[in-house]
């Protein structure tokens, strides 16, 4: 399964330049971001490729605007520092330094968890019933009208943190106490009980899905970065329920305005019905992360998936 997204085939390293790999940053996904970063660092760098590590926005545009850098691997994550909002897209825009991944548009939509659903309600495609929830938004008339059980997160936070699942309203102020310590406003949204999936696509390709298996009750930040007892059945499905998946998982990548590579959440429920979640532009590359686990199924090692990311950088002739 592909998408119609033109992407230059790299043979010779020496056709990069010198590359920037961007990570830590200054977002609540520092870590993971740093364990990324340095991941694919290595990766680049067995590969030949002239590639070197940059601690967040502010040092990269100080480097690219002295001439240092031929291009980005962007590898921050989440947004205000994070990489993943669109800001730093734009001032790479500005400046004429291609880099990896989406551009403004599809970045900012997928870091905006209402907005991308909007975009996807206008167009029909299925997402959970929600609600945003601004600051000082009644919360309990929202929970009345969304009904339990019931998510409550951050509108533009990813990694899984600032998330509860509430299944009773007396556990619903903890909830929103939580998601308010994160910048921004929240969103609430009806919990799909069932299964969860994520569906990872790269340059025109959409790779096998993968269904994720916690040992806890749901897949939370410590089943993604620490626990080691998280199953990952990849493919997730078979058949045409798993083509109907992946099908999606494109039709919402595409919808959001993004390109390159990135994943696609999905939960899906009891009755087989899937349901969209969010985009992830700059997804996790560490050695928990989904991506890597997809491309190894579709025989992508991850220096392979590494490279072919920076291959994106060339997507419509070179972005910037």
């Amino acid at each position: 399964m592909t998408s119609n997204q033109a992407v230059r085939h790299i043979a010779d390293a020496r056709d990069f330049g010198r590359i920037a790999v961007v990570m830590g940053g200054s977002s609540s996904e520092r870590e993971v971001s740093l364990n990324s970063g340095h991941g694919v660092l290595e990766a680049l760098k067995g590969r030949g490729v002239d590639a070197h590590a940059i601690d967040g926005i502010p040092a990269l545009l100080d480097a690219v605007r002295a001439g240092h850098f031929a291009r980005v691997f962007n590898i921050l994550h989440g947004q205000h520092g994070g990489g993943e909002d669109g800001v730093l897209q734009g001032a790479l825009d500005s400046l004429h330094i291609p880099y990896t991944g989406s551009g403004v548009l599809g970045s900012a939509l997928s870091m905006d968890k209402v907005r991308s659903k909007w975009v996807w309600t206008a167009l029909g495609l299925p997402t959970p019933k929600f609600a945003p929830l601004p600051r000082g938004a009644d919360v309990h008339a929202a929970a009345r009208t969304i009904g339990f059980p019931l998510i409550v997160k951050p509108a533009s936070e990813g990694s899984s943190v600032g998330v509860s699942r509430v299944f009773a309203e007396k556990d619903l102020d903890a909830a929103v106490e939580l998601a308010q310590r994160y910048p921004g406003d929240m969103l609430m949204e009806t919990l799909v009980e069932g299964a969860e999936f994520t569906v990872s696509i790269l340059q025109r390709e959409v790779l096998p899905s993968i269904r994720i298996v916690p040992k806890g009750a749901y897949y939370d930040y410590n089943a993604k970065y620490v626990a080691e007892d998280t199953q990952y059945i990849c493919p997730g499905l078979a058949g045409d329920a798993e083509a109907i998946l992946r099908a999606l998982a494109l039709q919402a990548f595409t919808a959001l305005g993004c390109s390159g590579w990135g994943r696609v959440d999905v939960m899906r429920d009891r009755e087989g019905r899937n349901w969209l979640l969010e985009v992830n532009t700059a997804p996790g590359m560490t050695s928990h992360s989904l991506v890597p686990k997809a491309a190894a199924a579709a025989g992508i090692d991850y220096a392979e998936l590494c490279w072919r990311v920076l291959e994106t950088s060339f997507a419509d002739g070179g972005r910037a």
